[in-house]
């Protein structure tokens, strides 16, 4: 057992399994007590099972930590605000929330079904909004803490999964939103962007040339709910862990500007666009072109 998140309690979503099981117990391995928290469904979301959880903390008590489960659905805002109340209620606090939950239904966007974007966004978006929520309002009192938003490079876009990038995307704001909102009484706000081998990551139909473990991103999430990331300032960044690589991306900001004196008109704008405000270049459209050339050729793409 070490000692990076003693005497601290998190919770974790979304832990039965693959990313969230790793954080849970490298949580608990650094001396956190972990509320795990996992509704038990299969990827696409179905088949509800609380065994998952349970299971976890059986490894966390088996190896000497301390820990809580508990089944409900983030996506209710009773179950996000239960997932807090457990920890209050067993450990009289909440020092960091970490949001993993998610499920996939893919589909193109012009066949993409009301029932196929709903519960995608339910479960990633607003799955971290009902656990930030809650634990925010404590954070706030306690004038301390740490929330941990999960997104995906897929924030920049996907082809077939129209649904899982917006919620991705709409997580990296909330985050940001959530910095800025709560820097005033000392909680910190952050999102990983993790690219590891999980039951979501085998349907990636390409090779990934930069691809790790959950532990891997395990040892980021101990850091960012750490005091060591709070004295550096950490918060309102996204950040990628892919095996030995750790990225931090860009914050938005614009690139180029034009102005005009007397208004804009569409014929102003066609002259001024392309030449002089122009385009920030879509790597994940270069990137596309050259799977598609690839998959022509007879070879395996690569991502």
């Amino acid at each position: 057992m070490g000692n990076f998140l003693a005497g601290k309690v998190v919770a974790v979503t979304g832990a039965g399994r693959g990313i969230g099981r790793a954080v849970a117990l490298a949580a608990a391995a650094e001396g956190a007590k972990v509320i795990v928290n996992d509704h038990g469904v299969s990827v696409d979301g179905s088949e509800p099972s609380s065994e998952v959880a349970a299971g976890v903390v059986k490894e966390i008590e088996a190896a000497g930590g301390e820990a809580v489960a508990v089944a409900d659905d983030v996506s209710t805002m009773d179950g996000g605000q239960r997932i807090v109340d457990t920890a209050l209620a067993r450990y009289g606090r909440i020092d960091g929330v970490v949001c993993v939950a998610g499920i996939l239904r893919e589909r193109m966007l012009f066949n993409m079904s009301e029932a196929e974007w709903d519960p995608v966004l339910a479960t990633h978006l607003k799955g971290t909004f009902t656990v930030f929520r809650a634990a925010a309002a404590v954070m706030r009192r306690q004038k301390a803490g740490t929330l941990i938003g999960f997104t995906s490079g897929n924030h920049q876009g996907s082809v077939s999964q129209a649904n899982y990038a917006s919620a991705k995307g709409g997580v990296i704001s909330l985050v940001r939103s959530a910095a800025l909102g709560l820097h005033k009484y000392g909680v910190t706000a952050n999102a990983v962007a993790p690219v590891a081998r999980t039951r979501m990551s085998a349907g990636v139909p390409m090779e990934l040339k930069e691809i790790g473990e959950p532990e891997d991103v395990a040892a980021l999430v101990v850091y960012l709910l750490s005091e060591r990331a709070k004295e550096e300032r950490i918060t309102g960044q996204v950040y990628t862990v892919a095996g030995p690589k750790i990225a931090v991306w860009a914050q938005p900001r614009e690139l180029r500007a034009a102005y005009t004196e007397d208004g804009w008109t569409p014929e102003k704008i066609a002259d001024f666009l392309p030449g002089t405000v122009g385009t920030d270049p879509m790597p994940m459209l270069a990137q596309l072109e050259a799977m598609a050339a690839a998959a022509s050729a007879g070879e395996r793409p690569n991502g």
